[in-house]
């Protein structure tokens, strides 16, 4: 099979399984219904693995999946999936510093359950009551791998970081009032952490960051 397929509005990528273990996975914002439709069903077809589409809102999800029956959307996350996998193993916890970042933190556990990561997610314990961290600091040792989800300053990720030995995937959020700047802030205090080897995704990146948690469980073949 070709490694892409020419849709006029898509060059579906058929490949990427087989180069990275997952399918294609698809944007949904600026993609029409039917767009969205096809694209699923050419990997479906193409592929063996989950096929995912993100940031789809429940009116479109609805109008896609009446195309493409025998998937399900996660309105929280924001997710269509078909062909989700069971759970392999790897524990990944997602941990948000507040509620407010619970949209992108529902994201994370979403896409990562969907891939076949096992996934715990510990709410609202940021910084300004730094006993909520250290409450939660053995479930925390426990995941393979930490998905620290903050906004503000983004300090949770450093504390994370210090208290674990396991990687450390930090998302910075668009959480926050106007020094916040839509999450510039925690971005590059996130950057900066004094924790050394943290990884950082993008602003409100939760697929980013379910992805990197991903990659971590791939090894040579």
């Amino acid at each position: 099979m070709s490694e892409s397929l020419d849709l006029g509005y898509a060059r579906v990528d058929l490949g990427r399984e087989a180069r990275q273990g997952v399918p294609e996975i698809v944007y949904g914002p600026g993609k029409r219904t039917d767009e969205i439709a096809g694209i699923v069903t050419t990997l479906l077809g193409g592929n063996t693995g989950p096929v995912l589409v993100t940031r789809v809102e429940h009116e479109t999800a609805a109008a896609v999946l009446a195309l493409v029956p025998g998937g399900r959307h996660d309105p929280a996350a924001r997710l269509l999936a078909w062909r989700e996998a069971r759970p392999a193993g790897h524990r990944v916890a997602v941990v948000t510093a507040g509620t407010s970042d619970g949209p992108v933190a529902a994201e994370a556990a979403a896409v990562a359950s969907a891939l076949g990561l096992t996934t715990t997610v510990i709410r609202d314990v940021g910084v300004a009551g730094l006993h909520r961290v250290l409450a939660a600091a053995d479930e925390l040792r426990a995941a393979d791998s930490v998905i620290v989800i903050a906004g503000m300053e983004g300090a949770l990720a450093s504390v994370v970081g210090g208290l674990v030995e396991t990687p450390v995937i930090a998302v910075p959020t668009s959480t926050g009032y106007g020094a916040a700047l839509e999450g510039v802030t925690a971005l590059l205090a996130m950057l900066s952490s004094c924790a050394a080897g943290i990884t950082v995704v993008n602003i409100d990146s939760g697929f980013g960051a379910a992805l990197a948690a991903y990659r971590l469980t791939r090894g040579p073949r």
